[in-house]
């Protein structure tokens, strides 16, 4: 693993900023058609006690699988996706694809069902549809290959819902689910408010979620949860992204590090996500991200740590290379992985 992460600095470079709308069709009377997205394929090593369990190693989420001694190198193109909006007058249309949603396998094909990521329709102040919850601030998501970056400690969820949109006032209805409970009997929704300061300097969100948990043993649960996260500017082009997280989230953070149940009662969680950009050049940039989350009940405590390089040598395209590392530290188990990527945004 030594060999291979220094032959992987070396030929350092990285993939670039998240997906841009790409092509826009005016169609007149304030009407048009933008498609966008982008393809990425990754290499990506891992090797030690832990496992991804995300489509097989294919990164990491905010849970893994211990396992003995693992080494393994897959070659992926499944972050790949499209986009399109539509746009008539007041109205908005939008719409996202990617490819993690399984089927195939690695025998012939390697093919990879399509998965929908956004399906919302915007109109003035109001949003109706599956995208990210209101809960999460995605300006505060660091630049990274692993897909998500550290998912350990972050807000990162799309579902369907209701939002109200007033300035830097954000409330929303949104789908209920209780996470190793009964979701059978889960008819309230979730409730959602944030409010997003914003300047020169970046912003900074405050959020809070309330929601009604329903246990397999019939009780109903109350739980509720805050999050402080934001993008910072620091000196030229860099920045600071940050977002800590606390009381009951359950699946809102973490994803599923934390659950909202165990046994009958709601799990309560501590999440916290640091990372830094810097721009060596006006093309070249690293990006050193730290998440960790700890649990009351079930006593996980999971961290992730990375560092990487990208370089764009288009406007479009760009190379890079990530190393890191993902530890259970309740059951003393790790993993390093080493990434390869290459992106090329429409």
């Amino acid at each position: 693993m030594k060999n291979i992460i220094k032959s992987g600095f070396m030929l350092a470079a990285i993939v670039s900023a998240p997906s841009y709308a790409g092509y826009t069709f005016d169609l007149g009377d304030k009407d048009s058609i933008t498609f966008g997205g982008f393809i990425k394929a990754d290499i990506r090593t891992v090797s030690g006690d832990v496992s991804a369990p995300a489509t097989g190693n294919d990164y990491w989420i905010g849970a893994a699988s211990v396992t003995d001694d693992i080494s393994t190198t897959k070659f992926t193109a499944n972050e790949t996706r499209f986009n399109a909006k539509y746009v008539h007058g007041d109205v908005t249309g939008f719409i996202e694809i990617d490819f993690y949603g399984g089927g195939g396998n690695q025998i012939i094909s390697n093919s990879s069902h399509p998965r929908l990521r956004h399906a919302f329709i915007k109109y003035k102040n109001i949003t109706v549809g599956q995208t990210w919850t209101t809960f999460m601030n995605t300006s505060a998501i660091p630049e990274s290959a692993d897909f998500g970056g550290p998912l350990v400690a972050e807000s990162f969820i799309r579902q369907g819902q209701i939002r109200y949109t007033n300035g830097g006032l954000q409330l929303s209805l949104e789908n209920p689910y209780s996470d190793k409970g009964d979701n059978t009997q889960d008819s309230i929704p979730d409730v959602i408010a944030k409010y997003t300061f914003k300047g020169d300097w970046g912003n900074v969100s405050v959020s809070g979620v309330a929601r009604q948990l329903n246990t397999v043993g019939g009780d109903t649960v109350s739980a509720a949860g805050f999050g402080v996260a934001g993008r910072i500017k620091t000196f030229g082009k860099d920045d600071f992204r940050f977002q800590v997280h606390g009381g009951k989230t359950g699946r809102y953070v973490s994803v599923v590090t934390a659950r909202d149940l165990v046994g009958e009662e709601a799990e309560q969680s501590t999440s916290i996500m640091a990372a830094y950009r810097h721009y060596w050049t006006e093309d070249m940039r690293s990006t050193v991200y730290y998440g960790t989350t700890d649990t009351d009940l079930g006593n996980v405590k999971n961290n992730h740590v990375a560092v990487n390089l990208f370089k764009n040598y288009t406007k479009q395209l760009s190379f890079g290379v990530e190393i890191g590392n993902f530890e259970m530290a309740e059951v003393n188990k790790n993993s390093n992985y080493l990434q390869f990527s290459a992106k090329y945004v429409l």
